[in-house]
């Protein structure tokens, strides 16, 4: 039995490249491409399809919010990530939304194969390096225990804007630095207490008196 495919990626040459490489593939059927989410779920009104192969960065309608509403629409169809993102966050928010694999743009045909049989399966399926990330968020949390003065003086004002809700632009703008200089603090800071992502860094410095309540 052919797999039914959706190809969605808003980048016409790595889309076309994909369908390209989709239909060497002898069980594999590229039964459509769209370039945004609101592209997928129109084709997905009109085509039978068992994968949506979907991009997470795109216009009208980015990939989780596409996800989302593919498995509430279309039930019975899976969702397989191919993104150029492996951040905690972006892994987090496709999971979340009803993915059923998660994979990064270095994936090679083989791979590629391997995980669109596998989520027609029913099988979760991920690349080395996000599940080496799944298994770390599982196995490491913030660390609330260590004292702010571990921090330096600007690491400290970093985390307690990041707790007031600010991005790195808005940081560097209120510190009068670079924004590089800001993620360069972010990490140590991160790495210092623990903290796999912005909600973490958000709990830590509720919990060490660095945010005004």
């Amino acid at each position: 039995m052919s797999i039914r495919v959706v190809v969605a990626d808003d980048q016409q040459l790595v889309r076309e490249g994909l369908v390209a490489l989709l239909e060497l593939m002898d069980d594999v059927t590229v039964v459509g491409q769209a370039a945004d989410g609101r592209g997928v779920l129109d084709v997905l009104g009109r085509k039978a399809c068992d994968v949506v192969l979907m991009d997470l960065r795109m216009p009208v309608l980015d990939g989780v919010a596409t996800t989302r509403e593919v498995r509430s629409r279309h039930p019975g169809v899976a969702v397989l990530v191919l993104t150029t993102y492996s951040d905690d966050d972006s892994i987090r928010a496709a999971l979340t939304a009803g993915a059923r694999g998660y994979l990064t743009k270095d994936a090679g045909r083989v791979e590629i194969h391997a995980a669109l049989r596998a989520v027609v399966a029913g099988q979760a399926t991920f690349t080395a390096d996000v599940s080496h990330r799944l298994v770390a968020a599982l196995t490491q949390r913030p660390r609330p225990d260590v004292s702010p003065e571990a921090l330096t003086a600007r690491e400290r004002e970093v985390l307690a804007l990041i707790g007031a809700g600010l991005s790195n632009r808005d940081i560097a703008r209120r510190l009068h630095i670079a924004q590089t200089t800001v993620k360069t603090h972010i990490n140590n800071a991160f790495a210092k207490i623990g903290a796999r992502n912005r909600a973490d860094a958000v709990r830590y410095a509720y919990h060490a008196g660095l945010v005004d309540d």
